[in-house]
């Protein structure tokens, strides 16, 4: 099980994807509270947003409800963030991280905070593959 970060999604769904990610691997991945808010208020109205919703729904939650531990977590990540001299821009972020650490789940991501939040928590990273280029064949 892998948490994908927003910025995961935002790079698929605005058809620049970097990553081989398709529709049908979503039982694969799970997401959290923060990450569907996030997703879906980014999503114009429309038939292909109500699939994205639906799919969202569907996939696997992590921490739902979230309970005020992980909230009390990700306050403290954002403080000893500072104390060590990173500054993290976005408190969900620090509660996205709390979820992962707390489910001992990698988190796929495209954002800075989480690689500098990896630096002083236990917040495993997941890499994935490059996605293919689109004439199907990798660089050499």
């Amino acid at each position: 099980m892998i948490l994908v970060d927003t910025s995961v999604w935002i790079d698929w769904f605005s058809n620049r994807p970097r990553i081989g990610l398709r529709f049908d691997d979503l039982q694969d991945f799970a997401t959290c509270g923060p990450v569907v808010q996030e997703v879906l208020q980014g999503l114009w109205p429309g038939a292909e947003s109500d699939r994205i919703r639906q799919a969202f729904i569907a996939m696997h939650r992590l921490s739902d409800p979230i309970p005020l531990d992980l909230f009390l977590a990700a306050a403290e990540i954002y403080r000893l963030g500072r104390r060590k001299g990173f500054t993290i821009r976005s408190s969900a972020d620090c509660l996205i991280a709390a979820i992962a650490i707390e489910h001992r789940v990698p988190i796929w991501h495209q954002d800075r905070d989480f690689a500098a939040i990896a630096q002083f928590t236990a917040l495993e990273i997941y890499t994935a593959p490059e996605a293919a280029p689109p004439s199907g064949r990798r660089p050499t």
